[in-house]
């Protein structure tokens, strides 16, 4: 058996290398590709595309809701007790998605007015890239609050603005950012109030009748999972979610 196996073992290796034994056989080609394009050559325009693509996640979730989304959902579900449901993929893409939904007026005006006539060979990247922060400045100047925009501008020495034109998108995105946050965190504990009082009120029933080795989450979360439930949690929360990012 081994003396039979070992010519087509042998000949394995061979089979990998056919095409390039093959390639000396085919003629050279006579179309030429022509890496300068518009003055600029065509691997550096790559790599440029490439290191923009990086920059995605970062833009999502500093320059967009996603970050006050995902933030509340966190904060609903140790409200609730539930630590691993829903799970973070599951929060993950609701926020995704919510995020899509409140940000396609931005994103519709960002591909009309930049990413349509660039492909078309209108105008330039760096023209694409400056029109298509108009629209997301106005969303988050909208959603920052002076005093976080006006402590980056102090911290990095610029004279004060006139006009919101005049903002720098290196103070914008950290001050809309920490708005966010402190939204998002005000949002938080707004949720957990109702389900403390459960908390609370669970802990001294339970203490009252001499259960102390009993856990009162045990007996809290079903019924805060209930009274969320009754409610029509998600409708509600989601529902306020979207109008305050809108």
């Amino acid at each position: 058996m081994r003396n039979r196996l070992s010519p087509a073992l042998c000949s394995m290796p061979l089979i990998f290398f056919l095409p390039v034994f093959a390639l000396g056989a085919v003629p050279e080609p006579s179309v030429r590709l022509d890496l300068a394009q518009n003055g600029t050559a065509l691997p550096i325009q790559i790599i440029i595309i490439l290191t923009l693509l990086s920059f995605i996640p970062a833009i999502l979730i500093s320059m967009t809701c996603f970050t006050r989304l995902i933030v509340v959902f966190h904060f609903l579900r140790q409200a609730l007790g539930t630590t691993e449901a829903p799970n973070n993929q599951v929060l993950l893409g609701l926020a995704l998605f919510l995020t899509m939904f409140v940000m396609g007026p931005v994103f519709a005006r960002v591909h009309t007015e930049a990413l349509a006539p660039m492909i078309s060979g209108e105008i330039t990247h760096a023209e694409a890239l400056s029109r298509a922060l108009v629209p997301l400045r106005a969303y988050m100047l909208k959603h920052t609050r002076e005093r976080d925009l006006a402590l980056f501008i102090r911290l990095s020495g610029n004279p004060r603005p006139r006009t919101p034109d005049d903002v720098p998108t290196t103070a914008l995105v950290p001050a809309y950012m920490i708005s966010e946050l402190k939204t998002a965190f005000q949002i938080g504990f707004v949720l957990f109030i109702p389900f403390l009082i459960i908390d609370m009120a669970v802990s001294s029933v339970l203490l009252s009748m001499g259960m102390m080795q009993l856990p009162p989450v045990i007996i809290s979360m079903p019924l805060k999972v209930l009274l969320f439930v009754m409610v029509d949690g998600w409708y509600l929360i989601v529902g306020s979610l979207v109008k305050s990012v809108m």
